[in-house]
């Protein structure tokens, strides 16, 4: 089993209010790490993990093999969330976990093609069955879609230079491996931006892996889902790590508890508009210093909770 350390563990399993007897989503089962903790919490109760990967749903239910009977693992995507709830026969839900972030050995594992410090076949894709390689994007769409996606999705200042130097590139030969990507962002970027302590090429890889996946169309999909499915009192923990990803759980969460459209003056709420939600915390909760020295993954975490009135 590779190894893999859950982040933000323990402030998840807290702010989750686990109910022995509720039922529970785990929407990004990675290795089981949350969901490990969540079922060791059940007694009658229920926990569904889902997961796009079906190697970690083989790997996860090794290590869940001890609490199966209380667990039901389902290879999907969370943005089939009502789907998947309607035919296990599920209305309400008691809590829901979204771990948004790659996990460990989706980046460890060179043969998937997420790292950019290990060569591999360009793939990226979540679920290995379906969808469009990032091979296949970098090699057949057009500059001005690479640019839009390395600056949409991963707030790349160079994209101009690195999508006119990709299809460069792929005139002379095809675009094939991660580290043939990486020479081709290095060479597009200033010396000056190669210097910086980031990685040069961390943007373009998160933004490809947006792409290819549909991430956030998908995640925002999702949240709507969750939070609607939610049981009064229930909680919908979710885990961020770039900005855009907490932008979007941001908004969803904030348009159903202050989404009151009335202008400020008018002393009733005239548009309709009911609260649905609350932000349990006013701030995102991040990693503490004792997280962050076992486990530096963590450092661009966000975790944003939210409660069903």
């Amino acid at each position: 089993m590779p190894k893999h350390i859950s982040v933000l563990l323990d402030e998840c399993i807290e702010n989750l209010n686990i109910d022995p007897s509720g039922i529970y989503v785990d929407g990004t089962l990675g290795l089981g790490g949350h969901s490990l903790e969540i079922a060791g919490r059940l007694s009658t109760g229920r926990l569904i993990g889902i997961d796009r990967d079906e190697t970690a749903i083989e790997r996860s239910a090794e290590r869940l093999h001890d609490y199966m009977d209380r667990i039901t693992l389902v290879h999907g995507n969370f943005r089939e969330l009502g789907d998947i709830l309607d035919r296990l026969g599920i209305d309400r839900v008691n809590g829901m976990l979204f771990d948004l972030g790659v996990s460990s050995p989706q980046l460890d594992e060179a043969e998937r093609g997420f790292s950019y410090m290990a060569d591999a076949p360009l793939d990226m894709r979540m679920d290995r069955s379906q969808g469009q390689s990032a091979g296949e994007l970098v090699n057949h769409a057009d500059a001005n879609t690479l640019k839009r996606i390395l600056w949409d999705y991963g707030e790349e200042r160079y994209a101009p230079q690195i999508a006119n130097a990709i299809v460069h590139q792929r005139e002379k030969k095809p675009i094939e491996t991660t580290l043939e990507l990486v020479d081709i962002i290095r060479s597009a970027m200033p010396a000056a931006a190669l210097r910086e302590k980031q990685h040069p090429a961390k943007r373009s890889f998160q933004a490809l892996r947006i792409a290819v996946n549909d991430e956030l169309e998908a995640e925002r999909e999702m949240l709507d889902t969750a939070m609607e499915r939610l049981a009064p009192g229930g909680r919908l923990c979710v885990i961020t790590f770039h900005s855009l990803e907490d932008k979007i759980a941001k908004a969803a969460i904030r348009s159903r508890e202050n989404g009151c459209t009335c202008p400020r003056d008018f002393p009733v709420c005239k548009c309709g508009f009911v609260q649905t939600v609350r932000s349990v915390h006013r701030k995102p909760i991040t990693a503490s210093k004792e997280e962050l020295d076992y486990n530096p993954r963590s450092r661009s975490a966000k975790l944003r909770v939210a409660e069903r009135l």
